[in-house]
């Protein structure tokens, strides 16, 4: 996951950036194949990870490419069709509850915004490991890296300077984070392969065993596949171009190549950076947390150029702080959008005069002091880094489940959408592309849970009952707060898009036969929800519009019964709209 690429994922979360009426608007198809590979590669690559895989050595390619085919190209396929099938805001929330109702939708939201949470930790240690760095003595350096005392003060004091910079909305920070995608990302990924490449066709010693035969793992040793897993969370985010895909020429044949492109860029780009720290930094003292900064000195001592060790520590912090300022607002709004519903309470819905869910915010940065505990409780920075990042894998793996689910459960009950992309090879090729990325999302999931031999983490039974009992409380959560939903958790001023079987008046458990576009359905209910009476706006869209048969549950025929007080009667998600009767 991309620390560089959160304005991607606002919109594609649900979030304001992402305004239904922009979605439909006519586009011109003016992005072209390279500049959807360049996108795609900018939102997944990110160089923190690249230390915990450098210890396979040339294994490490099999893992990267294997998760490529089972993880990145499925991801990337299956989430064109519903971004173009479903292209209104929310993203994932929308997706999953268009085949299975809003219960699960809001499950899958919730991972994305608790997986955040979650993974801001994780990237922070790196950014303190960064700062350290930017010292002059670099075993001073390294102590000061090592620090659990300083690593918990740089992540709370730059989190919390970073969510009261969000407060001021996205604006406020837009351009570092564009800017400090290709200063903090690209650029250091560059000097990284120049330089560890330099350093062994020079004709040093490479730290790994070199042939054939070492490109193949050691499958006898389970364990060597536990860290591994994490290469899943590596590609995580290509998802979020994919709304983009009606902007491409020719998309049935573009974007697929350029889906392919990206996701050989970006295994280029993992493999020959991991190999480049491979190449320097002995097996053993290879640190998930420092072995990248380590990489770089030792690169720039053998170089002759021991200077820029600093400026390169000091680009890489400006990476990471800059994604983190923009992913402090990005799933936050995405939840606030969904809360606005009637998923949430009133509470959780206050915002301020920028926009920003102040409330739901606060709430984050809470839970994030929270998390900086476990660097007091785990015996080393390194298990603490471990635990965080395996906890957001597995979140983030409970979404993807999810939404490969949907896209196969939404050929068979919604087989006459019209969807602009559709994964290639019909039925059979969804099976294939979404199964694969179910199965290897499932795979990697289980992988999580097992504690690796390459680090320290305590009591292999702590570890574990953390990793396990964090996870199911987190999915329970959102699960319990659905179930105590009320009607007037609707803000009659949200304006999100009901669901089409919502409009329809249909189940989403049950094949509706339509095939009225998502654009048309959405633009007829914000027809009647903006310029109808409230006894013609109350059923959602006109009857002429609704293409699906009626539902023997009554789902989306209940605004006029709960949403009483209203400025308009419309169907939305959520408990005045079916919500209750639809799961």
């Amino acid at each position: 996951m991309s620390d560089s690429t959160a304005s991607a994922a606002s919109t594609g979360a649900g979030s304001p950036a992402g305004n239904g009426r922009m979605s439909r608007a006519k586009q011109n198809a003016t992005i072209t194949v390279g500049a959807l590979a360049v996108m795609n590669i900018v939102a997944v690559v990110s160089l923190r990870g690249l230390p915990a895989e450098a210890e396979y050595g040339l294994s490490s390619i099999f893992y990267y490419v294997f998760a490529a085919l089972v993880f990145l190209i499925p991801v990337s396929i299956v989430a064109a069709e519903l971004a173009t099938g479903w292209p209104e805001t929310g993203g994932v929330f929308r997706w999953v509850g268009e085949a299975f109702g809003p219960r699960w939708a809001f499950l899958a939201m919730f991972m994305l915004f608790i997986e955040v949470t979650i993974w801001f930790p994780t990237v922070l240690t790196f950014g303190a490991v960064s700062l350290a760095y930017t010292g002059t003595d670099q075993n001073i350096d390294a102590q000061l890296s090592g620090n659990k005392a300083f690593v918990l003060a740089v992540v709370l004091v730059v989190y919390w300077l970073a969510t009261f910079i969000a407060f001021r909305g996205a604006a406020a920070f837009s351009k570092v984070a564009q800017w400090g995608g290709i200063v903090g990302t690209l650029i250091p990924a560059g000097i990284l392969v120049v330089l560890g490449f330099s350093y062994y066709f020079a004709g040093n010693t490479p730290q790994i065993k070199m042939g054939w035969g070492e490109l193949v793992p050691d499958f006898s040793n389970f364990s060597n596949v536990v860290l591994a897993a994490s290469i899943f969370l590596f590609y995580a985010g290509m998802e979020m171009n994919a709304i983009h895909v009606r902007d491409v020429k020719n998309p049935t044949r573009n974007y697929p190549l350029a889906v392919l492109i990206a996701a050989a860029g970006t295994v280029v780009i993992f493999v020959l950076g991991t190999l480049a720290i491979a190449f320097v930094v002995p097996q053993a003292d290879i640190n998930l947390t420092q072995s990248l900064l380590t990489s770089y000195n030792d690169m720039f001592e053998w170089a002759g150029i021991g200077w820029a060790s600093p400026i390169v520590a000091a680009m890489l912090l400006i990476g990471v702080l800059a994604g983190v300022v923009t992913w402090v607002a990005g799933p936050s709004s995405g939840l606030l959008a969904v809360g606005r519903a009637g998923y949430l309470p009133r509470f959780w819905q206050h915002t301020n005069k920028h926009g920003m869910g102040t409330h739901i915010l606060l709430f984050q940065a809470f839970m994030v002091t929270a998390l900086g505990v476990v660097y007091v409780v785990l015996p080393s920075v390194q298990a603490a880094y471990q635990i965080l990042s395996q906890l957001t894998v597995i979140l983030y793996l409970v979404m993807y489940l999810l939404m490969f689910a949907a896209a196969i459960y939404l050929r068979y009950s919604q087989p006459n959408r019209p969807r602009p992309y559709r994964v290639p090879g019909g039925d059979l090729g969804m099976w294939i592309f979404g199964g694969v990325g179910f199965l290897g999302s499932l795979m990697a999931f289980v992988f999580s849970f097992i504690p690796p031999d390459q680090i320290s983490v305590g009591s292999p039974a702590t570890y574990v009952g953390i990793l396990v009992g964090s996870a199911v409380l987190l999915i329970i959560a959102p699960l319990v707060i659905y179930a105590l939903r009320k009607p007037h958790w609707k803000d009659p001023q949200a304006e999100f898009v009901p669901f089409t079987w919502q409009l329809e008046h249909v189940h989403p458990g049950t094949v509706n036969e339509s095939s009225t576009t998502t654009a048309e359905l959405s633009e007829t209910w914000e027809e009647t929800a903006g310029n109808a009476p409230k006894s013609a706006a109350a059923g959602g869209t006109p009857a002429g519009k609704h293409t699906g048969k009626p539902s023997a549950t009554g789902a989306g025929s209940r605004g006029s019964e709960q949403g009483g007080g209203t400025r308009v009667h419309r169907p939305h998600p959520g408990p005045a709209a079916g919500g209750s009767s639809a799961v």
